[in-house]
């Protein structure tokens, strides 16, 4: 079938819940309304209360029930309704989702789902266009995917349902509804901590994920360069060994992201590439990121996301050198 990525999002949801009676659903609006981006549309219908749950307004309850209900024998997916809003959790998920396993020594664990809308690109206030991927990436024991396409979306998504621990599944709006992709009808997994290359080249690598993706390779076939893009997909565990590889056959690197740049994800990517690949780069590593500061409302917000002509600038920069 052909699907909007918050179509697979849903497909995800309803073929997990199918195939598991484990899978619960809950979350701000999630029964009733479906969701404000309609993401658990007729989940409620299909699976009914028990299963399809709306909570209060507490971010630390959803995700804590989620904890507990996981540590009991649950496969909880919690929505965060943006991602903005999670912060009120990180307790949650720094405390006891992510260390439950070493805590018992492996005598409980957190398969849970967080997911949640995340990214600018639809003029909302400041805490509703957020890309914090950066700061949740420092958590042991907590996955963290971020998908570019409706059908990595389905997949992983599937994926992070059956995990044996705790994983953060953020999702860019920006692009819920921005285009189609085949999706399969059928159930199917795409492995987390797996990257995929969406273009081979030869002259540099792009490194993106999520909402930048469909903006990097504008960008790349704008500039006509014989560019490789590598999508990260997931950003913990990272798929070094791809990045690395791509590295060294093209001796330059540019890293976009949506999130700010001090502190970012392109900071931890520039290292591991040093660690490993510092002899074959024939130029400095370039950076296209979102700014230091928060994200700006309403229109103010096109000057801080990279689009197309900033990223095209500093694959120019890489080549330049």
């Amino acid at each position: 079938m052909r699907a909007t990525m918050v179509e697979a999002v849903n497909d995800a949801l309803h073929t997990g819940m199918e195939a598991d009676e484990r899978v619960l659903v809950f979350g701000e609006d999630v029964a009733k309304s479906g969701g404000v981006f309609r993401a658990t549309d007729e989940l409620l219908e299909t699976f009914g209360t028990d299963r399809v749950v709306d909570t209060p307004l507490s971010e630390i309850a959803i995700v804590g029930g989620a904890v507990g209900l996981a540590m009991y024998g649950f496969r909880p997916v919690a929505e965060i309704q943006f991602s903005g809003f999670l912060p009120p959790a990180f307790d949650q998920l720094v405390t006891n989702a992510s260390r439950i396993r070493w805590r018992t020594r492996g005598e409980l664990s957190a398969p849970l789902v967080v997911r949640m809308p995340y990214g600018a690109g639809v003029r909302a206030l400041e805490h509703h266009s957020e890309s914090l991927e950066g700061s949740y990436s420092h958590i042991p024991g907590l996955k963290l995917v971020i998908p570019s396409t409706p059908h990595d979306t389905k997949g992983l998504l599937l994926s992070a349902m059956r995990d044996p621990d705790p994983v953060l599944f953020m999702e860019p709006k920006r692009i819920y509804r921005s285009f189609r992709d085949d999706v399969p009808e059928n159930d199917y997994e795409i492995p987390i901590g797996e990257a995929t290359v969406r273009k081979q080249g030869s002259a540099v690598t792009v490194i993106s994920w999520g909402s930048m993706m469909p903006s990097t390779l504008k960008a790349v076939e704008e500039l006509d360069a014989d560019a490789e893009v590598v999508d990260l997909r997931t950003i913990s565990p990272m798929d070094t060994e791809t990045v690395v590889e791509s590295v060294k056959k093209t001796g330059r690197a540019v890293i976009v992201h949506e999130g700010a740049r001090t502190g970012g994800v392109g900071s931890d990517i520039i290292a591991r590439i040093n660690d490993e690949a510092l002899m074959y780069l024939e130029a400095p590593i370039e950076r296209v990121a979102g700014f230091d500061t928060p994200v700006p409302l309403l229109s103010m917000e096109d000057y801080y996301v990279p689009h197309p002509p900033r990223i095209r600038d500093g694959i120019e920069r890489a080549l330049s050198d």
